[in-house]
């Protein structure tokens, strides 16, 4: 497909199809500067002297490059096949009404038109269009800014609207490419990733994400441009969807869809932003040198409330700010004088704000510190209303110096609009990041640190997909379960699954103290209806808790009870419709839902991202020894969770979904013993 798509992209030669709205595609192509041949295709119209129209494509003296269909949806699909028949390079199918809309209707025009079009590629249904600022092309509906470009990101989206707001954007991010994708019939967001990462004119990629339509073609294609050293950053809607399916575990309950995705952007290395605000400023660092090599970052600036502000604004980021060094500071303090104090944020106050050789030596021992990323904070007054050349000289001076050193240059503006365009030119041609916002430019620098860390790991996200398992879900018994997983190295308790009468004769022989729970594969959670009995000392014991949980099964489990835990942790395996197989680790026990304490990964599952992964949670400090306990037998907790892996990859054709919680984690050395499992399963229809 990438031959055709480049024709598409980069057409010499254009129709338009349609009439009013194929009018803002002319004028867009006019304003943007297009060198090419236009065609005009309409069914009634009457050309004139400006103007030739053609009564259909197969009318058309040639072969279109790309074509913007913006005809009735009904007539859509014969279009596609006159397009087709004249070996058009592609069209934009700016119609809608197709499979939208949620109808049969609308999901046999589909079918139609992706039968008529062939092998012709084509964005949409429904969307705006695209928009090429390298080689000054618009086949877009609609008014059209922006200057042309010898490098610059390219903008992804699923929305028409959001892909204006982008362009119209007063934060100077160099757009390349703007390309709605709308249903994704054919050409889909990967396609275009795989495509562009072989232009070398493209610097990074920026979407808008409403679904991913294949994730194992997804990940091949951040996988591809992440080879190409070309990053990619996202806001993706849906944060707040509730998973749609009923889950039957704490780990389904605690990973809906969302936290999948959020799992495989970190695990890809992809920017997930929160807003359009921390995307473009996310794209501006991508644009001028890709991730973060770190996380060391510094912010310096002549006012001690915006340092404040800086430390307030980063307190819940992953940044470090890290303390200047000995050597620094001693040089720092010859250039400033003893009254300003050396910290970061660091105000430097404004006793040599003119003093341009004094502010020289400031900038280069401050990038000569080695620090990631250097941002001077700075808001300047507007060039058309004010004197802004007490602010000029220093802003030209940290470009000046900040082009001889690899730390990433940022000019940041507390507030958008006061890094006026001139001032954000100049950082552009100098290779500074002209950051726009206090809060979005500081997260930005986070997620590019994020996707730095990822990179230099080296690792992509390895799916474990299988067809989706069908027929009714059936559950284990606890005791199945664990003997399953215990097949593939789980450590269990011993334990019996006895009548009522035989619990004491069973407690007995495993030896006290015991735990008895009911034996029965209809409840999942059995601490919740009463079902479990612990710390059980004596035969009498045994005898009277068999007897409360008559009422809930005529079968108990016995099982040896683990007195010297040091943390319970909870390891579980959900399967998600696009992703396949998701890790959960998190607390477990009963403060499982309590803490919400949980991460999630996606394979390839391996001692370090575990070791990892675990790492970050709160259960951490428990195995690390918290307030003089022992510290846990870790090492043992990673070969666990990778046992239950190894049975969640084999069983991948049939498995719904895994729990063991907890696990419970004994003193370093003892190992670990999983003491309760849940898993569901179907065989198929």
């Amino acid at each position: 497909m990438t031959h055709e798509l480049q024709r598409l992209l980069r057409p010499s030669r254009i129709a338009l199809i349609g009439g009013a709205w194929t009018d803002w595609v002319a004028a867009a192509g006019r304003s943007i500067g297009y060198q090419g041949e236009t065609w005009r295709i309409h069914p009634t119209r009457t050309s004139s002297a400006d103007v030739q129209y053609f009564r259909s494509v197969d009318e058309l003296p040639g072969s279109p490059d790309a074509a913007f269909v913006a005809a009735p949806a009904a007539d859509v699909p014969a279009i596609a096949a006159q397009l087709a028949r004249k070996k058009a390079g592609g069209f934009v199918c700016f119609a809608s009404g197709f499979d939208e809309t949620g109808t049969s209707g609308g999901a046999d025009l589909t079918q139609q038109l992706v039968l008529n079009a062939g092998a012709v590629p084509y964005t949409g249904p429904n969307c705006y269009g695209l928009v090429n600022f390298f080689d000054r092309v618009a086949l877009w509906p609609d008014q059209v800014v922006g200057p042309p470009l010898e490098r610059g990101v390219a903008i992804i989206t699923q929305s028409g609207t959001l892909g204006l707001t982008l362009m119209f954007n007063h934060r100077s991010l160099p757009i390349g490419y703007l390309i709605t994708v709308g249903n994704q019939t054919r050409i889909t967001v990967a396609d275009l990733i795989d495509t562009l990462s072989d232009d070398p004119r493209v610097t990074a990629f920026g979407l808008y994400l409403e679904s991913v339509k294949d994730a194992t073609r997804f990940t091949a294609a951040i996988a591809k441009a992440r080879a190409a050293g070309k990053p990619v950053a996202l806001v993706k809607a849906g944060r707040t969807e509730a998973s749609a399916r009923t889950a039957a575990t704490h780990t389904g309950a605690m990973t809906g869809a969302d936290a999948v995705f959020d799992a495989f952007c970190r695990d890809a290395g992809i920017a997930r932003c929160e807003t359009l605000a921390t995307l473009v400023e996310t794209l501006k660092i991508f644009h001028l040198g890709g991730p973060l090599r770190g996380r060391r970052i510094m912010v310096i600036g002549a006012s001690g409330g915006d340092m404040a502000m800086t430390s307030d604004v980063s307190r819940n980021l992953n940044l470090n700010f890290a303390p200047v060094t000995a050597a620094t500071k001693k040089t720092l303090t010859e250039i400033l004088g003893e009254r300003v104090t050396i910290s970061n944020p660091f105000d430097f106050h404004t006793y040599i704000w003119f003093d341009q050789p004094k502010l020289r030596q400031l900038f280069t021992t401050l990038f000569q510190a080695d620090y990631d990323a250097l941002a001077f904070m700075l808001d300047c007054p507007p060039a058309d209303r004010a004197d802004t050349s007490a602010f000029d000289m220093p802003i030209d001076e940290f470009i000046a110096v900040a082009k001889d050193y690899p730390t990433r240059a940022a000019m940041l503006a507390s507030l958008p609009e006061t890094l006026y365009e001139g001032v954000r030119g100049r950082c552009l041609s100098g290779g500074v990041v002209p950051a726009q916002g206090q809060r979005e430019t500081l997260e930005a620098f986070a997620l590019a640190a994020d996707v730095g860390e990822c990179w230099q790991r080296g690792t992509m996200p390895d799916l474990i997909l299988a067809p989706p398992v069908s027929g009714i879900a059936h559950q284990l018994t606890e005791d199945a379960a664990k003997h399953a997983l215990h097949a593939h190295g789980l450590p269990i308790p011993s334990a019996r699954v006895v009548d009522i009468a035989a619990a004491a004769t069973a407690a007995s022989a495993i030896g006290f103290p015991v735990a008895i729970k009911v034996a029965s594969a209809s409840i999942a959670h059995k601490s919740d209806v009463g079902g479990v009995c612990l710390n059980i000392k004596t035969p009498e014991e045994a005898t009277a808790a068999a007897q409360r949980l008559r009422l809930l099964s005529s079968t108990v489990l016995v099982e040896q009870m683990i007195t010297d835990s040091v943390a319970e942790v909870l390891v579980g395996i959900t399967v998600d419709p696009q992703f396949g197989q998701v890790l959960v680790l998190g607390t477990g026990g009963v403060l499982t839902e309590l803490l919400h304490d949980s991460t999630s990964l996606l394979p390839p599952f391996t001692v370090k991202r575990i070791e990892a992964a675990l790492a970050g949670l709160k259960v951490a400090r428990l195995l690390a020894g918290f307030r003089g306990k022992p510290a846990g037998d870790t090492p043992a907790l990673i070969e666990a969770v990778l046992a239950i892996t190894r049975y969640a990859s084999e069983t991948r054709h049939t498995l719904v979904e895994l729990d063991v919680n907890p696990i419970i984690v004994r003193p370093k050395g003892l190992g670990v013993v999983a003491v309760d499992a849940l898993i569901r399963l179907t065989h198929g229809d």
